[in-house]
């Protein structure tokens, strides 16, 4: 049996067909107009509008390796640098994770913020499914941001962007007026090691520009701060951070298997990530 879902976290959705608040019933939810989204039985909700989602997401192979990366404590630093973001202008009650992934990091930063819900959104059901079982007071959602966001306006505390696409007249719609962005991006220098030797996709030199257009002008940056750190991981644990991201898609399997035989070990990775805070303009 999934565990109930938190109402306070029910209460900041909006059905995907006309907007209105939920009640949980026993098939999962229904809107005040009578929309009805059952719940899956490893404890999602998906809330797609009726037209779908052209997006399939992270695929199943994709976040099993995000699962193993990430509970071996490889990124535990960049999950503390983001809780620290998170609580730097004071606890939050509601936390939205808009491409949640497996729900690791939002479970990090609730482990932080007794007094929070939080919503998991993901257009992955593979994803999803996984960051159902992450936090007794996390929902996890099967979503489409760029669909729009099935949160209710001016109704979450803090919004994460971790890794992901950012979608920012939708993220300031649904933040309250004191409430808070924070994403987490790419340094220039993040994985660095294995760029060249793997041939792994470079952070764009425009990243920072790029993010900038993506939030402004509903959104403007408080503050920035850079999370560095040197992990030392076996080449399986390499083959694993590759495929759990973007570099997935790019690389066949046998290419990435001969770079990793020509590799050192235990194989030298920087971390290095930028943490931005935001508030609505």
């Amino acid at each position: 049996m999934s565990p109930p879902l938190p109402p306070a976290a029910v209460a900041v959705l909006a059905c995907p067909v006309c907007g209105a608040g939920f009640a949980v019933v026993p098939t999962g939810l229904r809107c005040t107009a009578g929309h009805t989204f059952d719940r899956a039985r490893q404890g999602h909700v998906t809330l797609l509008p009726p037209s779908g989602s052209p997006h399939d997401g992270d695929s199943a192979q994709m976040v099993a390796d995000r699962v193993e990366f990430l509970a071996a404590g490889h990124y535990a630093g960049v999950t503390a640098a983001l809780a620290a973001a998170v609580l730097a202008d004071g606890p939050p009650r509601s936390v939205l994770d808009l491409g949640a992934g497996t729900g690791a990091h939002l479970a990090g930063v609730l482990d932080r913020a007794p007094d929070a819900v939080g919503i998991g959104l993901d257009v992955s059901r593979y994803a999803a499914r996984r960051a159902a079982r992450a936090h007794p007071r996390a929902l996890a959602v099967v979503a489409d941001t760029w669909a729009g966001v099935p949160v209710q306006d001016a109704s979450v505390d803090r919004v994460l962007v971790v890794f992901a696409p950012r979608n920012g007249p939708e993220t300031a719609r649904v933040l309250r007026p004191d409430g808070r962005l924070v994403v987490v991006t790419p340094a220039a220098d993040h994985l660095g090691e294995l760029v060249g030797p793997l041939g792994l996709l470079a952070v764009d030199p425009d990243k920072a520009g790029r993010l900038a257009g993506s939030l402004e002008p509903q959104l403007a940056r408080t503050a920035v701060r850079t999370h560095r750190e040197e992990l030392e991981l076996d080449r399986a644990a390499v083959r694993v951070l590759v495929g759990m991201g973007p570099h997935a898609r790019h690389l066949g399997a046998g290419q990435l298997d001969a770079a990793l035989s020509a590799l050192p070990e235990p194989v030298r990775v920087t971390v290095a990530v930028d943490v931005g805070i935001y508030r609505p303009s």
